[in-house]
């Protein structure tokens, strides 16, 4: 299992090999990166993997001094009201 930051598609992708498994997406406008999607194959559900393709976001956008919007339901329940993420979260 490989996580993968792919800035060229504004997102992190999950592989099992070569076989793309899982993604999170976001939109990258006004200096904040807007998470729009996370999906995992269900084959591969419980094992943790969305909450490491969000982290993954999560750990470029800090490198890159941008805020996140979490729009999608996964990362905003993974993110809103925990102290980790405020210096992350856009206001």
């Amino acid at each position: 299992m490989q996580i993968r930051y792919e800035a060229e598609h504004c997102r992190s992708a999950a592989y099992d090999g070569e076989k793309r498994i899982g993604v999170a997406e976001f939109d990258a406008r006004d200096g904040r990166w807007s998470i729009t999607h996370t999906e995992v194959d269900p084959a591969y559900g419980g094992q943790g993997i969305a909450r490491r393709l969000i982290e993954e976001i999560v750990a470029e956008a800090r490198r890159a001094g941008k805020k996140i919007v979490p729009l999608c339901s996964y990362p905003e329940k993974m993110m809103r009201g925990r102290e980790e993420y405020t210096d992350v979260l856009a206001d």
